[in-house]
């Protein structure tokens, strides 16, 4: 199965914290936001993940997208860019670039279980990793549950 789109809103309260702190959810390079405050990233053509019923998974791929959340006068400001899921001897992990002068990939969640629903979407937990913690928000420890990802 190969893959157009992943949905993700990161973590719904934390969403909600930014917005009520009257700071800005910012989208670029082709993210967009769905009604129920999620984001939607589209694949970047190349990619070669495959995930199995089973959640077993090769492979890797890229979605084209930014989200940049502020706060707080700057004080809180974290992007998240360029997701990546990618398969590795330890499981299915999300990746994003680190930071606006560096090319580095970071792993800010583990992934999984899988479970696929009816219309061929899959849905994927996300547990924050410590690389997440820093690049997304420090007050989730690693190991919290983020927001699941659905993958179409």
């Amino acid at each position: 199965m190969s893959f157009n789109k992943l949905v993700w809103g990161v973590k719904a309260s934390f969403r909600s914290y930014v917005e009520a702190a009257e700071g800005t959810i910012t989208l670029g390079d082709g993210a967009t936001r769905a009604d129920d405050g999620t984001f939607i990233f589209i694949a970047e053509p190349g990619g070669d993940l495959v995930i199995a019923p089973d959640g077993t998974a090769t492979g890797a791929m890229r979605f084209q997208g930014s989200v940049m959340f502020e706060a707080h006068g700057g004080m809180l400001k974290s992007t998240i860019r360029e997701l990546g899921i990618e398969a590795g001897e330890d499981g299915l992990v999300l990746t994003v670039l680190d930071g606006p002068m560096n090319k580095r990939r970071c792993s800010v969640a583990e992934l999984g279980p899988v479970e696929s629903n009816t219309d061929g979407i899959m849905i994927i937990t996300t547990r924050i990793t410590m690389d997440g913690m820093y690049q997304i928000a420090d007050n989730y420890p690693p190991g919290t549950e983020l927001d699941p990802i659905a993958l179409s």
